[in-house]
């Protein structure tokens, strides 16, 4: 496993969750935020499948869903 990949990843998955925690906040409404925060989670899933080439699918998730908590919970 490279841990500064991993590492990466995470810090990469975490900036997203905070442009969309932003972004649900934000002055756009409808169509522009839905774009917007869709644009984040698609970014999110690409860095959950880079994600399984370091470490198994069922940490990967968890990474995410954990890193999810933190910012957005």
């Amino acid at each position: 496993m490279c841990q500064s990949e991993v590492a990466l990843l995470r810090e990469r998955i975490a900036t997203e969750y905070e442009a969309m925690k932003r972004g649900l906040n934000g002055l756009a409404s409808g169509q522009a935020q839905h774009a917007f925060i869709d644009a984040r989670m698609r970014r999110v899933d690409n860095y959950h499948e880079q994600l399984t080439h370091h470490v198994s699918d069922t940490e990967a998730t968890t990474i995410i869903c954990d890193l999810y908590t933190q910012v957005i919970g």
